[in-house]
């Protein structure tokens, strides 16, 4: 079920967010996606208006154009949104040496001896398999393709809508061998296909490379999630480019791939 802010109900103007798991996760664990502490909550404080926030655990960005076809909650929202940030693409880039589908399955499997014994078994490969660094969950190739399809269903909707692209953060997990190398050629890719549409940018990856390489930052121990001051940083990025966009400034592309 997707994970929704239900402020602005009564049809106010609103930030609608498209995000994953790290949008809604603290240092502890998931939070009530109307939590203050939690980087959308924060933008919508500095913006003083609502923010929409839908997301789930391990999306990618084809589980974002799932969501953007099938959700009802988000057909209702896009008529209100004055800017939509997608802010997703991370979970796109981490080496998955076994399918992605195949996780997503492991829940269905009986009985749930069985179950366990699957469980057990993918995650004493998951790590070890992804020190690899290959396959991604998603090919670059095939983000940008998602990303192209949410943009043009957005814009066909609204041709008014302002979008804010976010580039991907970085992780330091155990749960994926500590490895990120996807990550730049994801980022290139989506650096390149926002250039190419004129969509403004907010990089994520400089705020989580020093919040993780910070032993007196608090982040979460599953070296994925954030802790609230790396929620702060992140708002901090992400509103000066929203307000531009809302007061009528073309806003900044403040990154590029490296």
């Amino acid at each position: 079920m997707t994970h929704v802010v239900r402020a602005g109900d009564s049809g106010e103007r609103c930030v609608m967010v498209l995000s994953d798991s790290l949008a809604y996760y603290g240092p502890t664990g998931g939070l009530p996606s109307d939590d203050p502490r939690i980087w959308p909550s924060l933008v919508g404080s500095d913006l003083g208006m609502p923010v929409r926030l839908f997301g789930r655990i391990g999306w990618t960005s084809r589980d974002v154009w799932w969501a953007l076809t099938q959700d009802p909650n988000i057909w209702a929202t896009v008529p209100l949104a004055d800017v939509v940030v997608l802010a997703f693409g991370g979970m796109d880039s981490l080496p998955s040496p076994l399918p992605t589908a195949l996780r997503e399955q492991i829940r269905y499997v009986r009985p749930s001896r069985l179950r366990q014994l699957v469980r057990a078994a993918y995650s004493w490969v998951q790590p070890r398999g992804s020190r690899l660094g290959w396959p991604l969950a998603l090919p670059p190739k095939v983000t940008v393709e998602y990303l192209e399809k949410i943009r043009g269903a957005l814009t066909q909707l609204r041709p008014d809508l302002s979008i804010v692209v976010c580039l991907p953060p970085t992780h330091d997990s155990p749960y994926y061998g500590h490895v990120h190398s996807g990550r730049i050629p994801t980022t290139a890719a989506i650096a390149r296909w926002a250039d190419a549409h004129d969509l403004p940018v907010v990089d994520f990856y400089p705020v989580t490379r020093d919040a993780f390489g910070d032993p007196d930052t608090e982040m979460n121990p599953d070296g994925i999630h954030w802790g609230f001051e790396c929620h702060r940083r992140i708002a901090d990025e992400v509103v000066p480019v929203v307000e531009a966009l809302r007061t009528g400034g073309a806003g900044t592309q403040e990154a590029r791939a490296e």
